[in-house]
């Protein structure tokens, strides 16, 4: 369903994902985790399309298709896109 090809990122001329590589198949659910500064808000960006964030390698599949191109408009119609909400509550993850 998405499958995420050595993607290379960053934002401002800063390289900030270095060769990310990440399978998710349909009915997965994922946590994508790290500490201050590791890439997760970038990663996020890329696959929905934010502006200012640059692939500068690699490729970002949806169902098969290349969405790299995609405005994030078709991306959210698509059903890409960030919401936030409550934690849910994994157990044995806090987050203090």
């Amino acid at each position: 369903m998405l499958d995420i090809q050595n993607l290379h990122a960053g934002v401002e001329n800063k390289p900030i994902l270095k060769g990310i590589n990440l399978t998710i198949k349909s009915g997965e659910m994922h946590a994508v985790m790290g500490r201050n500064g590791s890439g997760k808000s970038t990663l996020s960006n890329v696959i929905t399309g934010r502006e200012g964030f640059t692939v500068t390698q690699g490729d970002v599949h949806y169902k098969g298709e290349s969405i790299l191109d995609w405005s994030p408009e078709n991306r959210a119609l698509a059903g890409i896109f960030m919401s936030f909400q409550y934690p849910v509550v994994i157990p044995g993850v806090n987050n203090t």
